[in-house]
């Protein structure tokens, strides 16, 4: 059982900042954070969950059987990942790409505390063995003075910033999306998502500042800040895997973008021609109806619908091309079920999505993980929401080894110059950040 305390704020962007401070304290944080962007939001404004009394972590073995006996065990609230290595349990197919990272392939908590942001209201949330520390816990918050280093990003450490290498370079990459078109043109696919790890090795970085300056960046609305003891994930993610709310699932992939401009007008044009740009929208719509036929496994029949087909939407750093998917489940389906008939998520993949995962794990260099997988949660009423892992810095900290990774969809009309360019914009909040 929880007990719930709720308080009325004045400012919720100080009290984000206060939530995120004072969870540094804890080996096990979720945050979770939609910017105030209003389009995709989530059910809260800011979740943050802290302190595991029990969690889940393994690989990849009858990963989703383990989620689900553990999801109904715990009966409460969950926060957690999927990593993108858990298609080889929904799938007969492997990983044995190098991995400098080490993390493990599924991660999730039951937290002592959390905190729900919606508007101006802050809702406790804390189990009955901790409730006691509960009145402390906000009155330490509300006077937890701003540390403005973390917040403010200044250029002056400059000769102790990661030094990053590019794991594929340009001509080998080249090749590889060369070697891509080919399975395109003989038919094995018609769509591949083909990524790179950039990377850096003996570095050290402050997990908070760099998730805060990448998430000042890009304003996403799927922020997150996730710590597992020595394992960080700082994520600026702009895309949305899958939602459940009551029996209603939304899904809302993106396929296509292209960078912002300065100018008011050329960004406008730019945002007006990837709205006409066939190869984009070619893509979007192989990606949609990948998705129909994953939400259609557990969908009541007849219910799948296309609510909105490559509309693009503004972010900080790109404009991108997403569609919303939705389908009715019946009021007793398995929520496990829907990831796990639903995973990875097709706009990560490519089209036939298990043909695709087989020749991408040949041709990319590095072992996916986090990236590309989920993180979201699960209510005690077995809704969730899940964003997709992209945009997002993974830092181990005893391994001193920082990673981000970008991808594009490679289509018959790809040509590797363009997708190369392309990557380089995605990675370009990540690399600002961290050089």
């Amino acid at each position: 059982m929880r007990v719930t305390l709720k308080i009325s704020l004045e400012s919720t962007a100080k009290i984000k900042q206060q939530l995120l401070l004072w969870s540094q304290q804890y080996h096990d944080v979720a945050w979770l954070d939609s910017n105030d962007y209003q389009a995709h939001t989530r059910d809260f404004d800011a979740v943050l969950a802290v302190d595991a009394l029990t969690l889940i972590q393994t690989d990849h073995v009858n990963a989703f059987q383990k989620l689900d006996e553990y999801q109904k065990i715990t009966n409460d609230w969950i926060f957690g990942y999927l990593s993108y290595d858990l298609k080889n349990d929904v799938e007969n197919l492997i990983s044995q790409n190098y991995d400098g990272l080490d993390f493990p392939e599924l991660y999730f908590f039951q937290p002592k505390k959390i905190f729900l942001l919606k508007g101006n209201t802050l809702e406790l949330h804390y189990l009955g063995m901790v409730d006691d520390e509960l009145d402390e816990d906000i009155k330490t918050i509300l006077n937890t003075k701003i540390d403005q280093e973390v917040f403010t990003h200044d250029d002056s450490n400059k000769e102790h910033r990661p030094k990053i290498k590019l794991r594929i370079h340009k001509d080998e990459y080249h090749e590889k999306v060369t070697t891509l078109l080919s399975h395109i043109h003989r038919g094995d696919i018609y769509e591949a998502n083909f990524c790179q790890e950039f990377y850096a090795e003996d570095s050290e970085i402050d997990p908070l500042s760099t998730y805060t300056h990448l998430n000042s960046i890009s304003k996403p609305p799927f922020a997150t800040y996730m710590r597992l003891n020595d394992k960080y994930i700082l994520s600026a993610s702009p895309e949305r895997y899958i939602k459940k709310k009551g029996t209603k699932l939304t899904s809302q992939p993106i396929k296509g973008t292209a960078k912002r401009l300065e100018d008011p007008t050329e960004d406008a044009e730019i945002a007006a021609a990837l709205q006409k740009d066939e190869k984009e929208r070619a893509e979007n719509v192989m990606i949609v109806d990948l998705v129909r036929n994953d939400l259609a496994k557990t969908a009541i029949k007849g219910s799948v619908k296309v609510e909105e087909l490559c509309k693009v939407y503004t972010f900080n750093q790109v404009h991108q091309m997403i569609s919303t998917v939705t389908s009715e489940v019946s009021a007793t389906q398995n929520p496990v079920e829907i990831l796990q008939t639903t995973f990875p998520m097709g706009s990560m993949t490519g089209a036939p999505k298990i043909s695709a995962m087989q020749i991408i794990e040949n041709l990319e260099e590095t072992k996916r993980g986090i990236y590309s997988g989920a993180i979201g949660y699960f209510t005690p009423d077995n809704d969730f929401d899940f964003n997709v892992v992209i945009r997002s810095i993974l830092y181990n900290s005893t391994k001193k080894y920082v990673s981000y990774s970008v991808g594009g969809a490679i289509t018959a009309k790809s040509i590797p110059e363009k997708e190369y360019e392309e990557c380089l914009i995605k990675a370009k909040a990540m690399r600002e950040v961290l050089e």
